[in-house]
């Protein structure tokens, strides 16, 4: 009998130390950081490059669109042929720099250099210079873990923000672009992370060097990853000015800033393309605001309406709604203002209720079946039957968790770190709707240039979560229901971007092939045999100003894209055919046959 004894609790001793060991944080975050990955990775490759993408591979090649600093390759007087090995001829760095000037404002040098230096050894399929957003993305998650479990104390809370992290919609499409945006926005929250530890440090009376150094390179490289990436800094900057009096904490990060400018970013508009972005900037605030009052609809950019009160208003509410995942899709495009301000008026009545009757221990049978109600009283007047509206009325009792969250919170370091978050959440749109009030245009009201608060953003979301489920059961209940219907729509949101269906997230609206401009080179390099030449369609280009204007009359740029995809020693015969818009097509030399390699049909495949 006691060894049957001993035996039963040596086997639940193992049961339990399994359970815990499967249970373990470390465990959990390493599959959440797999799960997340496996996401990213999942149709990272199927579509196209869209334009900006394009942009991305033409910088890291050196190459200026329509052949600025190829006119030996294309415009030579009397040259009417070149090959893949003269467009792949060695170019200098003035080359590189002309080309981010070009197409990117001189924006983004840090990135172009990082995936340069990766494509050398990877190479340039659609996949591999994807994978740097890829793995950036991946890396938000467990860097969230990290912030979140160290300044909040709590595994559980910081595994929920992982989680929410790895399947934010935002961060799951933006890993299957080659841009700068998952690149900065980490180093960005890296940033933050160094900061906070710096005070951590600072408080032990430390002086923490290699923070420091750390810091002013974050700084450095995020800045020059994306310029607004200084939103995030500038949040820093003012939680240290709010609660830091320690002189030799400013020095230091004064000295961390000072030296990551000096070092890199003043060199980089002094000497670099970074001397260009504020003329161009200027220039697009002109451009802009003039399409804004004159043709804000048709005018090939997108909708730029002018910056009115009411028009920023509306162009601000799904920007600041998709920060937020139980806000995300609240878009007065599809729900219509009317609606969203009743079911926004109907979450505040539910509010005062909870507040005056609903949080002690014994909550009225009443409060309990009001609150539902409230939440679909609406469909009664709402223009528009969507169960989205049903979503909008919770949000005002989600923010209203969310303070409750914050109360809960009575460590002074807890809560001046929440106030940190609700800065870096919201400053960088607030940020963006005063330069929209500045140009007099919305055009830069958009989501991607706020994306550097989602890492914030989703702490708070987690917190709100959390304190969901601390609620009483009505409440409970009925905020988890709400929360599984939101979990519905971000499922769907996923589908979608996966199927190139999500124009905000993807730019398009319709399903992208692979890559034409690389199906067509591995066409060619199969079917090329000496003596056949390649012609490429060669349209008129039209510039609408000088500054769009490349002193050329027909465009070279299918040429160029399909080039970056041939291998560099090739000798292949190529020329421009003006005769024609649409088709790469390869003529065999010995029959004169004429083979189309690949029709763009216009616009249809050139994204």
């Amino acid at each position: 009998m006691p060894n049957s004894i001993t035996s039963d609790r040596m086997i639940t001793n193992n049961r339990s130390g399994l359970f815990a060991q499967l249970s373990s944080p470390r465990l959990l975050i390493f599959l959440i950081l797999l799960f997340a990955l496996g996401l990213r990775l999942y149709k990272s490759s199927v579509h196209g490059l869209y334009l900006d993408e394009k942009f991305t591979l033409i910088n890291t090649s050196g190459v200026s669109l329509e052949g600025y600093n190829q006119h030996d390759v294309f415009f030579t007087p009397g040259k009417t042929y070149f090959t893949p090995k003269e467009f792949w001829k060695e170019k200098p760095l003035k080359d590189y720099i002309r080309a981010i000037i070009q197409t990117d404002i001189g924006n983004s040098p840090s990135h172009y250099a990082l995936l340069w230096a990766w494509i050398q050894v990877f190479g340039l399929s659609d996949l591999s210079i994807r994978m740097p957003s890829i793995l950036f993305s991946t890396l938000i998650v467990g860097l969230v873990f990290l912030l979140v479990r160290r300044y909040l104390r709590s595994d559980s809370l910081a595994l929920l923000c992982a989680f929410l992290t790895a399947i934010e919609p935002f961060f799951i499409a933006y890993s299957h672009m080659a841009r700068n945006y998952c690149m900065t926005i980490f180093i960005s929250l890296l940033g933050t992370y160094l900061f906070l530890r710096i005070l951590d440090r600072r408080a032990e009376g430390k002086q923490p060097i290699g923070l420091y150094i750390g810091y002013g390179l974050s700084f450095a490289l995020a800045t020059l990853g994306h310029y607004l990436a200084v939103t995030i800094f500038l949040c820093h900057g003012l939680y240290l000015v709010l609660f830091n009096r320690d002189l030799k904490t400013y020095i230091g990060l004064g000295l961390s800033t000072i030296g990551g400018a000096v070092g890199l970013i003043i060199p980089w508009f002094v000497f670099g393309g970074g001397k260009y972005t504020f003329q161009t900037l200027a220039y697009q605030a002109k451009l802009y605001g003039g399409l804004a009052l004159t043709n804000p609809y048709n005018n090939g950019f997108g909708i730029i309406l002018p910056a009115t009160v009411g028009n920023v208003v509306k162009k601000s509410i799904p920007v600041l709604a998709d920060l937020f995942m139980f806000s995300n899709g609240l878009s007065t495009d599809t729900l219509a203002f009317r609606n969203l301000v009743i079911a926004f008026a109907l979450g505040c009545v539910a509010v005062l209720v909870i507040h005056r009757f609903g949080r002690g221990r014994s909550v009225p049978v009443w409060v309990s079946m009001l609150i539902p109600l409230l939440l679909v009283a609406g469909f009664a007047i709402y223009s528009v039957q969507s169960p989205r509206l049903i979503v909008a009325a919770a949000v005002p009792l989600f923010y209203y968790l969310l303070s409750q969250a914050f109360i809960g919170y009575t460590n002074r370091p807890e809560r001046r770190f929440l106030f940190l978050l609700v800065l870096m959440s919201t400053i960088p749109t607030l940020f963006l709707i005063a330069i929209a009030f500045r140009n007099g245009h919305t055009y830069g009201i958009t989501q991607r240039y706020s994306g550097f608060s989602f890492p914030y953003a989703l702490i708070l979301v987690g917190l709100t979560v959390r304190e969901v489920f601390r609620q009483p059961t009505y409440l409970r209940l009925t905020l988890a229901a709400v929360l599984l219907l939101q979990s519905y729509y971000i499922a769907d949101l996923l589908y979608r971007i996966y199927e190139d269906q999500a124009p905000k997230y993807t730019y398009y609206g319709h399903y992208r092939i692979e890559n034409p401009y690389a199906t067509a080179a591995n066409r060619i390099k199969r079917m090329y045999t000496p003596g056949d030449t390649v012609l490429y369609p060669s349209p008129r280009t039209a510039p609408r100003d000088e500054v769009e204007n490349t002193y050329t009359t027909h465009s070279i740029i299918d040429a160029q894209y399909t080039n970056l995809y041939l291998p560099k020693d090739a000798t292949y015969y190529q020329r421009m055919d003006t005769t024609q818009t649409d088709r790469i097509i390869l003529v065999k030399g010995s029959t004169k046959q004429r083979v189309t390699i690949f029709d763009f049909e216009g616009t249809k495949y050139r994204y």
